[in-house]
């Protein structure tokens, strides 16, 4: 169930992993990049490093198969190697990945592959309310060999330079994402969010239903009694692992499902009201700039014409 809703919200918010880079080297070396991304992936995968990011009050030693996800940070630094002089300055070039990992001594060079996170506007604002700083996952995690498998087909993509090579890293790299969110839902105590109301079992019979059937009128009475809690219980709980009140979760819910159907289809406004349970579309359309910013019709208009400027280029 877990799996299920967290694959519903990823669709929703149109995750998508990118290798943005990689490199192998041998000795001294440093290297240092601007974040333009709401989440960066850093994988060691092979040697050491100390990653230093803004905000992080001292660096993260990174050991072979750790892989570490910042959110939120505009800048970050790593360092490795051993030996006498001062360090290299290494500065990968995206989309040069491939040769600067094919020739690498995977026996003695430290190896690095860099990515990141692509989101729409809502993913942007939700993954990095439930994600901290820093999310770690260490190599001794029980979901290491997951992690590790995913990788390994990654490094054999990059290296091999084979027909499709560029397809089979962006469907590697989403895999990666999904294994470090599950590797890391498992292994700490997440902040408040919808991320931690996705795997809180007292909470899951009552996210359900929601999920199910977003347009009918629920209240506050009836969805306790799903979770098996009175209403006060229920609603303290709730607040207090998601971050919101039950009825604010709802209404962003299904403001989510409103902009993919808003992007995807050409559902009418007024019956894509009723269906999401608004009594009007005067009543969704205030509710939806409420939530995204801009109406509906506005959002709808501006995401198709993104798309064809993405489709003529």
């Amino acid at each position: 169930m877990i799996v299920d809703q967290l694959s519903e919200v990823f669709d929703l918010l149109e995750v998508r992993g990118q290798v943005s880079g990689a490199f192998a080297v041998g000795g001294r070396w440093v290297t240092r990049s601007v974040i333009t991304s709401p989440l960066k992936l850093t994988v060691m995968v092979h040697g050491r490093c100390r990653l230093s990011a803004d905000g992080l009050d001292s660096p993260i030693e990174m050991e072979a198969g750790d892989v570490a996800v910042l959110t939120g940070r505009s800048w970050m630094r790593a360092e490795g190697g051993t030996g006498d002089g001062p360090p290299v300055e290494f500065v990968p070039e995206p989309g040069d990945y491939a040769l600067r990992v094919g020739g690498a001594d995977f026996a003695a060079d430290d190896v690095i592959l860099g990515g990141h996170v692509e989101l729409n506007q809502a993913g942007t604002a939700l993954l990095t309310q439930a994600l901290p700083p820093v999310a770690l996952v260490r190599s001794c995690h029980t979901a290491a060999p997951a992690l590790r498998a995913c990788v390994d087909r990654l490094i054999e993509e990059v290296t091999a330079g084979r027909m499709g090579a560029a397809f089979a890293v962006r469907q590697h790299a989403q895999l990666l994402i999904l294994e470090v969110l599950r590797a890391y839902l498992n292994q700490a105590e997440l902040p408040p969010g919808w991320l931690r109301a996705l795997t809180d079992d007292g909470l899951r019979p009552a996210l359900t239903l929601m999920h199910r059937e977003p347009g009918r009128p629920w209240g506050l009475e009836e969805l306790a009694r799903a979770a098996a809690m009175s209403r006060t219980s229920f609603a303290v709980r709730f607040r207090s692992v998601a971050g919101v009140p039950p009825l604010t979760y709802l209404s962003s819910w299904r403001m989510l499902l409103a902009q993919r159907a808003l992007r995807d289809g050409d559902v009418r406004i007024g019956e894509l009201a009723a269906q999401l349970g608004y009594t009007s579309e005067s009543a969704f359309s205030t509710a939806f700039k409420r939530e995204v910013g801009e109406a509906p019709l506005r959002y709808r208009q501006r995401h198709r014409r993104t798309r064809g400027r993405r489709a003529g280029s």
